[in-house]
């Protein structure tokens, strides 16, 4: 998960705030403005699926 966070960070979908808390090390991730675009991208693909899957009898359609 940590490799898929910071390649989300490296190309600007999300902020990255590390805490210097000991002894843990706390961070704190936030979407970014282009983070933000993403989002109807993932629900126009995540409707499309629902579809699928109910056209298919797998799964309920919920909203």
């Amino acid at each position: 998960m940590t490799g898929q966070l910071r390649q989300l960070e490296r190309e600007g979908f999300i902020h990255r705030k590390p805490y210097p808390v000991v002894p843990f090390k706390k961070v704190e991730y936030s979407i970014s403005d282009k983070g933000m675009t993403a989002i109807p991208i993932i629900e126009a693909i995540r409707n499309y699926v629902l579809e699928l899957m109910e056209a298919e009898g797998v799964g309920e359609k919920k909203e």
